[in-house]
C-alpha cells in the first residue's frame, strides 16, 4: 500500500496551522464580542512564558538540563509552544500600532511553520527508513546488506535532522525581536 505524501504529511501540517489561524481568529472574534478586548493585550504575557518553558526541551538536548524525558518534553515543547503562538497571536489582534510588535508576530508564525516543517521532515524520514528497513529484512538481508542499501537514505535522514541548524536561527531573530517588543512596551507604557 502506497502512502500519500499529501495525505500523510502536507494535510496535517496545514491542517495544524490552519487550526492555529482559525482559533485565532474566534479568540480574537470572541474578545471582541464578549467586549473584553483588554484581555487580549494581556495574553501576550502567558503567551510568552508558555514559549519559554517550551525552551525546557532544547536545554534537555543540549545538556544543559538534566532533568526530564526528551520525548515527554517535545510533546510538551510542541504543545506549549502552539499554545503560547496561539495566545501571542490573539494578543496580537488585528491591531495595527507598530511595526516592532509585527515583525515580532511575523518571526514567530515563521518559527511556528518552521518547527511544523521540521517535524513533518524528520518523521517522513522517520518512517520513509523504517519502511525500507523492514522491506529489506522481510527479503532474508543481512544487517550489513541493509545498512549497505539504507546507506543513503540514512544519509538523507541524517541531514534532515541538520534542519534544526535553520530552525534555531529563526528562533533567535523571534527572540530577539520579541525582546525588541517587551523592552519597547516598557519604555513606552504609561505608567499613571
Amino acid at each position: 500500500m502506497k502512502k500519500s505524501i499529501v495525505k500523510n504529511d502536507v494535510l496535517p501540517f496545514l491542517g495544524l496551522f490552519a487550526v492555529l489561524i482559525l482559533a485565532t481568529m474566534a479568540g480574537d472574534f470572541a474578545l471582541h464580542q464578549l467586549k473584553l478586548v483588554w484581555v487580549g493585550r494581556y495574553l501576550g504575557i502567558p503567551g510568552t512564558i508558555l514559549i519559554l518553558l517550551s525552551l525546557l526541551y532544547s536545554l534537555r538536548k543540549r545538556k544543559v538540563i538534566s532533568f526530564g524525558n526528551p520525548k515527554t518534553l517535545l510533546g510538551w515543547h510542541e504543545v506549549m509552544t502552539w499554545l503560547g503562538a496561539w495566545m501571542v497571536m490573539i494578543h496580537a489582534g488585528v491591531h495595527f500600532n507598530a511595526i516592532l510588535p509585527w515583525l515580532a508576530t511575523g518571526g514567530m508564525i515563521v518559527n511556528v511553520v518552521s518547527g511544523l516543517t521540521g517535524r513533518y521532515l524528520l518523521e517522513r524520514s522517520r518512517r520513509r527508513l523504517a519502511v525500507f528497513e523492514e522491506k529489506y529484512r522481510l527479503h532474508g538481508m543481512s544487517k550489513s546488506e541493509v545498512d549497505k542499501e539504507l546507506f543513503w537514505e540514512a544519509v538523507t535522514f541524517e541531514t534532515m535532522g541538520n534542519w534544526r541548524a535553520i530552525h534555531f536561527p529563526i528562533s533567535i531573530v523571534f527572540a530577539v525581536l520579541a525582546l525588541g517588543h517587551i523592552l519597547s512596551v516598557f519604555l513606552f507604557w504609561e505608567w499613571k
